[in-house]
């Protein structure tokens, strides 16, 4: 398996095609996978927004005091507006804000980011990622494309890449029912394909200012496996979150 960087991609604005961009200055192949950095995805969808947009209502103002009192830092309500109106549902209020955006993804401050944006200070992420991949893919012809991210994990240090959306592909491999090499079945074997070739491209692509958005992951094969879609846990089945709802920070 290789993984590459596309070369040369100018600064994104809204209404660019990302396609077209990419299609310039790679040749691609039909079995690659085209991994794209929600941050360009959501330049090129006008998700540039600024605190302004987003006067600050009773819940954000409570929040953002409650944010003050947990950190000692001040803290703008404007931008705790923007995360409740991105956001589908609140799990954390303090000491940061932990979200599920509209789309299902469980992220700090809705996953709003406040680099690399011109005009404006926020960068929203991708209303829809399935979609904006598909657009993606359908405008390079491409087999496989994943809008990715990077985020934080519990229990462990430092932000990965993960897939937001994707396109082509299921987004896991299922091995229930395969064997190990001791002939016993798998029962709850279910690898986040998506995922991993997110991190992949996330190592190539890197973080700050590398300017390198897309990635390209050249002959990774699925294999004669089942597939999934079911990435983001039901809440019903996540005991984590549960658990959250009983909790609260003093």
């Amino acid at each position: 398996m290789q993984v590459f960087a596309v070369p040369d991609l100018p600064e994104v604005r809204p209404g660019d095609s990302l396609a077209t961009l990419v299609a310039e200055r790679v040749d691609l192949r039909p079995d690659d996978v085209v991994c794209v950095a929600s941050t360009v995805v959501s330049k090129a969808e006008g998700r540039i927004a600024d605190r302004s947009e987003f006067p600050a209502g009773p819940r954000a103002r409570e929040l953002a005091a409650g944010l003050e009192r947990a950190t000692g830092e001040e803290k703008d309500p404007r931008f705790a507006q923007a995360v409740l109106e991105e956001s589908a549902a609140l799990l954390m209020e303090a000491p940061f804000l932990l979200t599920e955006t509209h789309f299902g993804h469980v992220t700090v401050n809705a996953g709003i980011d406040r680099s690399n944006v011109r005009g404006g200070d926020l960068l929203l992420l991708p209303e829809a990622p399935d979609e904006s991949a598909e657009r993606i893919a359908a405008g390079l012809g491409a087999d496989r494309v994943i809008v990715t991210d990077t985020c934080g994990r519990p229990f462990r240090h430092g932000q990965r890449g993960v897939a937001l959306g994707w396109a082509g592909t299921p987004a896991a491999r299922d091995w229930r029912g395969e064997r190990d090499r001791e002939g016993r079945e798998l029962g709850v074997t279910v690898q986040a394909v998506v995922d991993e070739l997110a991190a992949a491209a996330n190592l190539v692509a890197g973080e700050g200012a590398g300017g390198t958005p897309v990635v390209v992951v050249r002959d990774f094969e699925f294999g004669d496996h089942g597939g999934s879609d079911a990435l983001f846990r039901d809440v019903e089945g996540d005991f984590v979150r549960q658990a959250l709802h009983e909790w609260s920070f003093d």
